[in-house]
């Protein structure tokens, strides 16, 4: 993933045509790390994507929707004071490294015109966007607050002196130099030229690096080559590449490389950051939307895990329990022989051809309560066989249930994290917080997603367990079919046609499989009955159900390509 100083170079390029200019109408914080500029220019609303997220920092124009949060954090209501209104008048890189500087101009509490800077810093795990007063200097606020422990150099606080990250030793290639030459005669072995080019000048990922060096060594005009090479990114042509290793990246121009197997273009950089981000990025946001869940649900099957393992102890030692019943009878057929004060005795066990047992006594007890002593312990052990069994079965079904969770966290959408959190909330495993003399919002259970069959029939997925049930015991008819895939936690799966096709059947047991864990394996069983065979006993977890009089297919997992657009 090259969001290296060359793709930020050409990005820039490509928003200075769009929405420079242009007006901010509103600014939202959907997830942590993320920022969202509505921006209006040229008779179009813009949605400008800052993401400091570590694993895909990246600035770009979107068209992925996203759910903002019900309450907007504190850096959102800051943005907004500041921004909104606000005109962007430039966006410039710094030199050719990854850190952009979005220009604003905007009217301070007395009307006096401000100018503001919004620098994003594209820098993996130390990306960051900070909002600094030009004027003064300050910082006004940064999506990620550094603490004076956390760096010495840089204190990113509001309040703060802004100071510039440490610049690179590293050529700008955009100024005049005569470094290349060189490097190209006394280095003449691509994979080494490359790595010497990444070292000597700024912005070039691995990748990048490789295709500059096979462009410069197959090259019969240097100067003409490297001066062809950074015009590339000033009109750059958006494409997505998969190497013969199986590796797919992005990048600014049409690479000329041995070992790229496909290419794929698209009509913006923005564009194809978008398809290519969005499942990575959708997957990392729900985990990071479902921290405090995951951490819960850890601790309960760890919790679980172990309650099962004393449970299973517990039931091996309760299988003693005739021993004890064996040494009780004993005593009692024999008790004329039993000394008081005896520590011990060998009687013959006619449970075992009258061969010696020896039995151990209480001395401080009388003969006939040592028998007794034996009887009890037997009676506790076979009462606690039941209610062991009974705790066992109680516990394997939450772990089972909680596995389910974890599998629809997998496969959730960001939106979908709240629903699952009210879900835990109702179940008693997350507390509510609530604040003095605020009522608790209630989040209501949120339509399952919709998708098409190649024939246009309608197929209903639920992605969690309020889905779920939702749709197989409120949405969906008695005479419909319901699909799941087959002992794995999944999504319930309904086809909205009493008379579907063979075909449409084949494609909702391809949703059930892939809506599952077994997401990842070449096939699986999957079954599936009419909507009345459906039960859910009294009293169990969302989601669950019973059945019988199944019919079982093999399923290949397959992602829905047929999808609703008001679902995207």
């Amino acid at each position: 993933m090259a969001f290296d100083g060359f793709f930020t170079h050409a990005m820039v390029n490509e928003l200075n045509q769009v929405i420079t200019t242009g007006r901010v109408m509103r600014v939202n914080q959907p997830y942590p790390n993320e920022m969202i500029l509505v921006i209006r220019a040229h008779r179009h609303n813009q949605r400008l994507l800052i993401s400091a997220n570590p694993a895909y920092p990246r600035f770009q124009l979107t068209e992925i929707p996203f759910q903002n949060p019900a309450v907007p954090s504190n850096f959102t209501m800051t943005m907004r004071k500041y921004l909104e209104g606000a005109i962007l008048v430039a966006i410039e890189q710094v030199e050719n490294d990854r850190v952009v500087k979005f220009q604003f101009t905007s009217r301070d509490e007395l009307g006096d015109q401000q100018l503001l800077t919004l620098y994003v810093e594209i820098m993996a795990r130390h990306s960051n966007a900070t909002l600094v007063n030009e004027t003064t200097g300050k910082v006004i606020d940064a999506l990620k607050h550094v603490a004076n422990d956390q760096n010495r150099l840089r204190t990113l606080l509001p309040g703060a002196t802004w100071r510039m990250p440490p610049k690179q030793t590293r050529t700008n290639p955009y100024l005049p130099n005569q470094k290349y030459p060189a490097l190209v005669r006394t280095t003449g072995e691509p994979t080494r030229l490359a790595k010497e080019l990444q070292q000597t000048y700024q912005g070039l990922s691995p990748f990048l690096a490789t295709e500059f060096a096979s462009r410069l060594l197959a090259a019969e005009n240097l100067p003409q080559a490297y001066s062809d090479f950074l015009i590339a990114f000033d009109n750059p042509t958006p494409t997505m590449v998969e190497t013969t290793t199986g590796k797919q990246d992005f990048v600014a121009l049409s690479p000329q490389q041995p070992t790229i197997l496909s290419t794929e273009h698209f009509s913006s950089l923005s564009a194809l950051l978008d398809h290519f981000y969005a499942q990575k990025a959708e997957h990392d946001r729900t985990k990071e939307l479902a921290g405090q869940v995951l951490h819960v649900i850890k601790t309960e099957l760890k919790k679980d895990q172990r309650k099962i393992k004393k449970l299973h102890r517990e039931i091996a030692d309760a299988q003693q329990a005739d021993d004890f019943r064996i040494r009780g009878e004993l005593l009692t057929t024999y008790l004329g022989q039993v000394k008081a004060g005896a520590t011990k005795i060998s009687l013959p066990n006619y449970y075992d051809e009258n061969r010696p047992l020896e039995i151990e006594l209480a001395p401080e007890l009388s003969p006939s309560k040592n028998a007794q002593r034996y009887f009890t312990r037997y009676n506790k052990l076979k009462a606690s066989v039941a209610y062991d069994q009974e705790q066992l079965a109680i516990t394997q079904a939450e772990v089972d249930y909680l596995n389910g969770i974890l599998s629809q966290i997998a496969l959730a959408a960001p939106k979908d994290v709240q629903e699952i959190k009210a879900e835990l909330i109702e179940q008693g495993y997350l507390k509510k917080h609530t604040k003095k003399g605020k009522k608790q919002r209630k989040i209501p259970a949120a339509q399952p997603s919709e998708y098409y069959a190649s024939d246009g029939t309608l197929i209903m997925v639920g992605k969690n367990n309020r889905q779920n049930d939702r749709l197989s015991f409120k949405l969906a008819n008695k005479n419909e079919l319901w699909f799941h895939v087959k002992d794995l936690p999944g999504s319930h799966v309904v086809i909205r046609d009493t008379h579907p096709s063979n075909q449409t059947i084949q494609e909702a047991a391809q949703l059930a499989a892939y809506f599952s864990k077994g997401r990842e394996a070449t096939h699986v069983p999957v079954d599936y009955l009419p909507i009345k065979a459906l039960h859910k006993p009294a009293g169990a977890k969302p989601g669950f159900v019973t059945f019988r009089g199944q019919t079982t297919l093999m399923a290949k997992p397959v992602a829905p390509q047929h999808i609703n657009p008001k679902n995207r």
